[in-house]
């Protein structure tokens, strides 16, 4: 028994509806290993991400915290976000924008004792980039002298 063209789209409309949705959950399925998510350092605190879980890690490189190991690819700093701070390692070679007191991105996973070890790391653009983040805690923590004026470490 031969069946008729309308019946023929329509299971081929189907075939087709299923098809682009399993391949949709599969797409899903393996962004789901490889998301990122971020992280300023009060944020990982707070919300005590799990050791060895991929995330990034977002903040200002504290001043006077970048040390170079003697094999000169390993690389020792601080990220802060004016109320946390998070040792960081990586091995590696930086990008030639990275420096103190100034935004970075770090790729990579928090050890049990509270340090991060980097994968990759990523510095900001200009001398205005601030991971967007970073931008709206420290915002939150702007506060005025007594003549109204900001104190250092504001905008």
């Amino acid at each position: 028994m031969a069946l008729k063209a309308k019946n023929q789209r329509l299971i081929l409309a189907l075939l087709a509806v299923v098809a682009i949705v399993g391949a949709a959950l599969l797409a899903m399925s393996a962004l789901k290993d490889q998301a990122a998510y971020f992280y300023t350092p009060a944020d990982a605190k707070k919300d005590h991400v799990e050791v060895g879980r991929a995330v990034r890690l977002g903040g200002m490189v504290q001043k006077g915290s970048i040390q170079r190991e003697a094999d000169g690819v390993t690389i020792r700093f601080v990220v802060t976000d004016n109320v946390e701070t998070v040792p960081v390692r990586f091995t590696g070679i930086v990008p030639d924008l990275f420096k103190e007191d100034s935004g970075v991105v770090a790729e990579g996973s928090f050890q049990p004792d509270g340090s991060f070890v980097a994968t990759n790391i990523l510095a900001k653009h200009d001398e205005r980039y601030m991971p967007p983040q970073v931008a709206g805690e420290m915002h939150k923590t702007e506060s005025l002298d007594a003549n109204g004026a900001q104190q250092k470490g504001t905008k």
